[in-house]
Protein backbone atom coordinates (compact mmCIF):
# COMPACT_ATOMS: atom_id res chain seq x y z
CA UNK A 1 0.00 0.00 0.00
CA UNK A 2 2.61 2.51 0.85
CA UNK A 3 4.02 1.59 -2.69
CA UNK A 4 1.19 2.40 -4.44
CA UNK A 5 0.55 5.69 -2.17
CA UNK A 6 4.38 6.96 -3.21
CA UNK A 7 3.52 6.59 -6.80
CA UNK A 8 0.13 7.88 -6.45
CA UNK A 9 1.77 11.25 -4.59
CA UNK A 10 4.97 11.20 -7.44
CA UNK A 11 2.08 11.02 -10.50
CA UNK A 12 0.47 14.59 -8.98
CA UNK A 13 3.56 15.75 -7.88
CA UNK A 14 4.71 15.97 -11.81
CA UNK A 15 1.57 16.55 -13.22
CA UNK A 16 1.34 19.63 -15.68
CA UNK A 17 -1.22 21.51 -16.50
CA UNK A 18 -0.28 20.85 -20.06
CA UNK A 19 -1.13 17.05 -18.87
CA UNK A 20 -4.83 18.29 -17.50
CA UNK A 21 -5.49 19.88 -21.08
CA UNK A 22 -3.93 16.78 -22.96
CA UNK A 23 -6.03 14.06 -20.91
CA UNK A 24 -9.11 16.51 -21.44
CA UNK A 25 -9.37 17.03 -24.79
CA UNK A 26 -8.23 13.18 -25.53
CA UNK A 27 -11.75 12.12 -22.72
CA UNK A 28 -13.74 14.75 -25.19
CA UNK A 29 -13.01 13.30 -27.95
CA UNK A 30 -13.69 9.83 -27.04
CA UNK A 31 -16.80 11.00 -25.32
CA UNK A 32 -17.83 12.59 -28.85
CA UNK A 33 -16.58 9.23 -30.54
CA UNK A 34 -18.98 7.62 -28.32
CA UNK A 35 -21.99 9.43 -29.00
CA UNK A 36 -21.33 9.22 -32.67
CA UNK A 37 -21.32 5.38 -33.08
CA UNK A 38 -24.38 5.15 -31.48
CA UNK A 39 -26.07 5.50 -34.82
CA UNK A 40 -26.60 2.26 -35.95
CA UNK A 41 -25.36 2.93 -39.46
CA UNK A 42 -21.97 4.10 -37.36
CA UNK A 43 -21.90 0.89 -34.89
CA UNK A 44 -22.54 -1.48 -38.09
CA UNK A 45 -19.17 0.38 -40.25
CA UNK A 46 -17.52 0.15 -36.61
CA UNK A 47 -18.14 -3.31 -36.16
CA UNK A 48 -16.72 -4.34 -39.98
CA UNK A 49 -13.48 -2.40 -39.57
CA UNK A 50 -12.89 -4.58 -35.91
CA UNK A 51 -13.29 -7.47 -37.91
CA UNK A 52 -11.11 -6.53 -40.37
CA UNK A 53 -8.58 -5.68 -38.42
CA UNK A 54 -8.93 -8.89 -36.21
CA UNK A 55 -8.77 -10.78 -39.42
CA UNK A 56 -5.82 -9.42 -40.43
CA UNK A 57 -3.89 -9.88 -36.84
CA UNK A 58 -5.21 -13.60 -36.97
CA UNK A 59 -3.92 -14.10 -40.37
CA UNK A 60 -0.52 -13.21 -39.44
CA UNK A 61 -0.32 -15.08 -36.27
CA UNK A 62 -1.24 -18.04 -38.36
CA UNK A 63 1.08 -17.58 -41.11
CA UNK A 64 -1.70 -17.26 -43.77
CA UNK A 65 0.81 -15.28 -45.88
CA UNK A 66 -1.76 -15.21 -48.70
CA UNK A 67 -4.43 -13.72 -46.82
CA UNK A 68 -2.39 -11.24 -44.62
CA UNK A 69 -0.70 -10.09 -48.02
CA UNK A 70 -4.31 -8.78 -49.07
CA UNK A 71 -5.43 -7.60 -45.99
CA UNK A 72 -2.53 -5.60 -45.39
CA UNK A 73 -2.29 -4.07 -48.81
CA UNK A 74 -6.09 -3.26 -48.49
CA UNK A 75 -5.43 -1.51 -45.29
CA UNK A 76 -3.44 0.43 -47.39
CA UNK A 77 -6.15 2.38 -48.63
CA UNK A 78 -8.39 1.98 -45.40
CA UNK A 79 -8.13 5.56 -44.31
CA UNK A 80 -9.41 6.72 -47.74
CA UNK A 81 -12.28 3.82 -47.26
CA UNK A 82 -13.49 5.08 -44.06
CA UNK A 83 -13.78 8.67 -45.23
CA UNK A 84 -15.89 7.77 -48.27
CA UNK A 85 -18.21 5.98 -45.57
CA UNK A 86 -18.23 7.76 -43.27
CA UNK A 87 -18.58 11.20 -45.63
CA UNK A 88 -21.87 12.16 -44.23
CA UNK A 89 -21.29 12.12 -40.54
CA UNK A 90 -17.96 13.68 -41.05
CA UNK A 91 -20.03 16.65 -42.87
CA UNK A 92 -22.09 17.02 -40.30
CA UNK A 93 -19.32 17.23 -37.80
CA UNK A 94 -17.74 19.80 -39.63
CA UNK A 95 -20.67 21.76 -39.89
CA UNK A 96 -20.96 21.47 -36.39
CA UNK A 97 -17.36 22.44 -35.63
CA UNK A 98 -18.11 25.53 -38.19
CA UNK A 99 -21.47 27.18 -36.57
CA UNK A 100 -19.67 26.89 -32.90
CA UNK A 101 -20.15 29.91 -30.95
CA UNK A 102 -20.40 31.65 -28.03
CA UNK A 103 -23.91 32.08 -27.65
CA UNK A 104 -24.16 29.49 -24.58
CA UNK A 105 -22.65 32.43 -22.41
CA UNK A 106 -25.63 34.51 -23.38
CA UNK A 107 -28.31 32.10 -23.79
CA UNK A 108 -31.66 33.24 -23.00
CA UNK A 109 -35.40 33.25 -23.76
CA UNK A 110 -36.55 35.88 -26.37
CA UNK A 111 -39.80 37.47 -25.39
CA UNK A 112 -40.08 36.76 -29.70
CA UNK A 113 -39.50 33.62 -29.28
CA UNK A 114 -41.57 32.76 -26.77
CA UNK A 115 -44.86 34.07 -28.51
CA UNK A 116 -43.64 32.91 -32.01
CA UNK A 117 -42.93 29.15 -30.29
CA UNK A 118 -46.58 29.34 -28.95
CA UNK A 119 -47.87 30.22 -32.45
CA UNK A 120 -46.20 27.31 -33.99
CA UNK A 121 -47.40 24.96 -31.52
CA UNK A 122 -50.99 26.35 -31.65
CA UNK A 123 -50.78 25.94 -35.54
CA UNK A 124 -49.64 22.62 -35.35
CA UNK A 125 -52.10 21.40 -33.04
CA UNK A 126 -55.18 22.70 -35.10
CA UNK A 127 -53.69 20.82 -37.93
CA UNK A 128 -53.42 17.86 -36.49
CA UNK A 129 -57.01 18.18 -35.36
CA UNK A 130 -58.15 19.09 -38.69
CA UNK A 131 -56.26 16.09 -40.29
CA UNK A 132 -54.18 19.01 -42.55
CA UNK A 133 -50.18 17.81 -43.22
CA UNK A 134 -47.56 20.33 -42.27
CA UNK A 135 -44.12 20.84 -42.61
CA UNK A 136 -42.77 23.79 -40.17
CA UNK A 137 -38.98 24.38 -40.21
CA UNK A 138 -37.07 26.14 -37.57
CA UNK A 139 -33.53 27.48 -38.69
CA UNK A 140 -31.13 27.39 -36.85
CA UNK A 141 -27.76 28.85 -36.74
CA UNK A 142 -26.97 27.05 -40.50
CA UNK A 143 -27.80 28.75 -43.50
CA UNK A 144 -30.92 27.45 -45.65
CA UNK A 145 -29.86 29.39 -48.41
CA UNK A 146 -30.46 26.66 -50.91
CA UNK A 147 -33.76 25.22 -49.42
CA UNK A 148 -35.15 29.50 -49.50
CA UNK A 149 -34.48 28.93 -53.57
CA UNK A 150 -37.13 26.53 -53.50
CA UNK A 151 -39.96 28.42 -52.05
CA UNK A 152 -41.95 31.19 -52.47
CA UNK A 153 -40.90 34.70 -50.22
CA UNK A 154 -43.30 35.55 -47.18
CA UNK A 155 -41.10 37.70 -44.99
CA UNK A 156 -44.51 37.80 -42.96
CA UNK A 157 -45.08 37.66 -38.33
CA UNK A 158 -45.79 34.28 -37.26
CA UNK A 159 -49.14 33.57 -36.64
CA UNK A 160 -51.21 30.59 -35.81
CA UNK A 161 -53.94 31.56 -38.37
CA UNK A 162 -51.45 32.33 -41.10
CA UNK A 163 -49.60 29.04 -40.32
CA UNK A 164 -53.12 27.16 -40.88
CA UNK A 165 -53.90 28.98 -43.52
CA UNK A 166 -51.22 28.07 -45.66
CA UNK A 167 -51.43 24.10 -45.24
CA UNK A 168 -54.81 24.11 -46.00
CA UNK A 169 -55.22 21.80 -48.88
CA UNK A 170 -57.04 24.32 -51.12
CA UNK A 171 -54.45 27.36 -51.16
CA UNK A 172 -51.37 27.14 -53.50
CA UNK A 173 -49.17 27.33 -51.12
CA UNK A 174 -49.63 24.29 -49.03
CA UNK A 175 -47.50 22.01 -50.79
CA UNK A 176 -43.92 22.06 -49.04
CA UNK A 177 -42.73 23.40 -45.80
CA UNK A 178 -42.50 26.87 -44.44
CA UNK A 179 -39.03 27.88 -43.00
CA UNK A 180 -39.21 30.51 -39.91
CA UNK A 181 -36.14 32.71 -39.27
CA UNK A 182 -35.80 35.17 -36.88
CA UNK A 183 -39.28 34.80 -35.95
CA UNK A 184 -40.27 35.55 -39.21
CA UNK A 185 -42.24 32.86 -41.70
CA UNK A 186 -39.22 33.64 -44.88
CA UNK A 187 -40.68 31.56 -47.35
CA UNK A 188 -43.53 28.74 -47.97
CA UNK A 189 -44.01 25.87 -50.33
CA UNK A 190 -40.42 24.59 -50.06
CA UNK A 191 -39.13 21.24 -51.24
CA UNK A 192 -37.13 19.48 -48.85
CA UNK A 193 -34.54 17.08 -49.40
CA UNK A 194 -35.40 12.90 -48.70
CA UNK A 195 -32.87 11.63 -46.75
CA UNK A 196 -31.35 8.68 -48.34
CA UNK A 197 -31.05 6.51 -45.05
CA UNK A 198 -32.28 3.19 -46.39
CA UNK A 199 -32.92 1.72 -43.05
CA UNK A 200 -35.74 3.54 -42.44
CA UNK A 201 -39.29 2.12 -42.04
CA UNK A 202 -41.50 2.00 -45.34
CA UNK A 203 -44.57 3.05 -43.32
CA UNK A 204 -42.52 6.54 -43.26
CA UNK A 205 -44.26 8.95 -45.59
CA UNK A 206 -42.39 11.60 -47.97
CA UNK A 207 -43.43 13.76 -45.38
CA UNK A 208 -41.43 12.49 -42.38
CA UNK A 209 -38.25 11.17 -44.74
CA UNK A 210 -37.80 14.91 -45.74
CA UNK A 211 -38.03 16.23 -42.58
CA UNK A 212 -35.12 13.49 -41.30
CA UNK A 213 -33.35 14.61 -44.82
CA UNK A 214 -33.09 18.31 -44.31
CA UNK A 215 -32.22 17.92 -40.54
CA UNK A 216 -29.36 15.13 -41.37
CA UNK A 217 -27.20 17.87 -42.44
CA UNK A 218 -27.81 21.26 -40.43
CA UNK A 219 -28.95 22.26 -37.27
CA UNK A 220 -32.77 22.89 -38.46
CA UNK A 221 -35.85 21.32 -36.59
CA UNK A 222 -38.68 20.16 -38.49
CA UNK A 223 -42.30 20.03 -36.85
CA UNK A 224 -44.46 17.46 -38.87
CA UNK A 225 -47.96 16.92 -38.91
CA UNK A 226 -49.42 14.03 -40.71
CA UNK A 227 -52.01 14.14 -42.97
CA UNK A 228 -53.43 10.16 -41.87
CA UNK A 229 -53.11 10.17 -38.46
CA UNK A 230 -52.58 13.42 -37.13
CA UNK A 231 -49.47 12.68 -35.32
CA UNK A 232 -46.76 15.71 -34.73
CA UNK A 233 -43.31 14.92 -34.94
CA UNK A 234 -40.37 16.65 -34.46
CA UNK A 235 -37.39 16.26 -36.72
CA UNK A 236 -33.88 17.08 -35.23
CA UNK A 237 -30.20 15.67 -35.83
CA UNK A 238 -31.79 13.13 -38.21
CA UNK A 239 -33.40 12.06 -35.54
CA UNK A 240 -37.73 12.02 -35.51
CA UNK A 241 -39.25 12.34 -32.45
CA UNK A 242 -42.94 11.39 -31.88
CA UNK A 243 -46.60 11.65 -30.76
CA UNK A 244 -46.31 14.84 -29.39
CA UNK A 245 -49.33 16.49 -26.89
CA UNK A 246 -49.67 20.19 -26.98
CA UNK A 247 -48.36 20.78 -23.85
CA UNK A 248 -45.35 18.55 -24.49
CA UNK A 249 -45.04 20.51 -28.16
CA UNK A 250 -44.95 23.95 -26.47
CA UNK A 251 -41.62 22.90 -24.53
CA UNK A 252 -39.90 21.05 -27.28
CA UNK A 253 -40.87 24.17 -29.25
CA UNK A 254 -39.56 26.86 -26.77
CA UNK A 255 -36.56 24.33 -26.30
CA UNK A 256 -35.35 24.81 -29.70
CA UNK A 257 -35.10 28.48 -30.20
CA UNK A 258 -33.27 28.56 -26.84
CA UNK A 259 -30.75 25.87 -29.04
CA UNK A 260 -31.32 22.95 -27.37
CA UNK A 261 -31.41 19.47 -28.90
CA UNK A 262 -35.11 17.82 -28.21
CA UNK A 263 -34.08 14.94 -30.51
CA UNK A 264 -32.58 12.82 -27.54
CA UNK A 265 -36.03 13.24 -25.15
CA UNK A 266 -36.06 9.93 -23.88
CA UNK A 267 -39.81 9.67 -23.29
CA UNK A 268 -40.82 10.35 -27.17
CA UNK A 269 -37.88 9.10 -29.01
CA UNK A 270 -38.68 7.30 -32.08
CA UNK A 271 -36.11 4.92 -32.61
CA UNK A 272 -35.54 5.06 -36.61
CA UNK A 273 -33.47 2.02 -36.95
CA UNK A 274 -36.51 -0.39 -35.61
CA UNK A 275 -39.46 0.94 -37.64
CA UNK A 276 -42.68 2.87 -37.12
CA UNK A 277 -44.89 2.39 -33.59
CA UNK A 278 -48.37 3.01 -34.30
CA UNK A 279 -47.72 5.22 -37.28
CA UNK A 280 -49.03 5.22 -40.15
CA UNK A 281 -47.58 6.35 -43.73
CA UNK A 282 -47.08 10.39 -44.19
Amino acid sequence: MDTIFAHVITFFTVLRIADIIDIAIVAFVFYYLSNLIREARVWQILKGVIFFLLATWISDLLNLNTINFILVNTMQVGILALVILFQPELRRILQQIGRTNFEFFFKGEKVDSVKTASEITKAACALSRARLGALIVIEGNSGLGDIFGTGTELNAKVTSDLLITLFFDKTPLHDGAVVISNNTIRYAACVLPLTRDESLSRELGTRHRAAIGLTENCDAAVIVVSEETGIISIAQNGKLTRNFSEPDLLEAVTKIFRGDDVSDDKAKIHNKWRGIINGKKN
